[in-house]
C-alpha cells in the first residue's frame, strides 16, 4: 500500500505541473520556449525561498523530473558550489549539479536525430 501511496504523490504533483503547463498554454499568449523558461525560473526560484526542496523530498520524481526540478537542481548545485569555492561557484555550481541530465539529454537528441526522419514541415 505505501508503494502505491508513493506512485500517487508522483502522479498528482508532476500532474498538478502539467495542467499547470497546458492551462498556460490554453489561456495566454506565452510561447512554450518562455513556459518552459518560466519553469525552470519557477524551480529557481522556490529552491532559493526553500519551498521546493521539501516537495520535492515529498513528491520525487514527480517534482524532480519537470523543467521546475532541473531550475531548482541549478540553484542547489550553485548554492553548495559557492559554499565551498565561493564566487567562481556560481560559474560551474550549476554545470557540476545537472551534468548528468544535461548529458542524457545531448546523447538523446543526438540519437533521435540519427535514427529520425525529419520531415519539411510546408508539405
Amino acid at each position: 500500500m505505501a508503494v502505491l501511496w508513493e506512485y500517487a504523490k508522483v502522479f498528482l504533483v508532476g500532474g498538478a505541473l502539467c495542467v499547470i503547463g497546458q492551462l498556460l498554454i490554453d489561456y495566454t499568449r506565452l510561447t512554450p520556449a518562455r513556459i518552459l523558461t518560466g519553469f525552470v525560473v519557477a524551480g529557481v526560484i522556490l529552491g532559493a525561498l526553500g519551498i521546493y526542496g521539501p516537495l520535492a523530498e515529498w513528491a520525487g520524481a514527480g517534482a524532480t523530473v519537470p523543467l521546475t526540478g532541473f531550475g531548482w537542481n541549478l540553484a542547489k548545485g550553485v548554492k553548495q558550489a559557492v559554499a565551498e569555492q565561493g564566487l567562481l561557484g556560481v560559474f560551474t555550481g550549476g554545470f557540476q549539479a545537472a551534468s548528468g541530465g544535461l548529458c542524457a539529454a545531448v546523447l538523446f537528441g543526438l540519437l533521435a536525430a540519427l535514427l529520425g526522419k525529419p520531415k519539411d514541415k510546408n508539405k
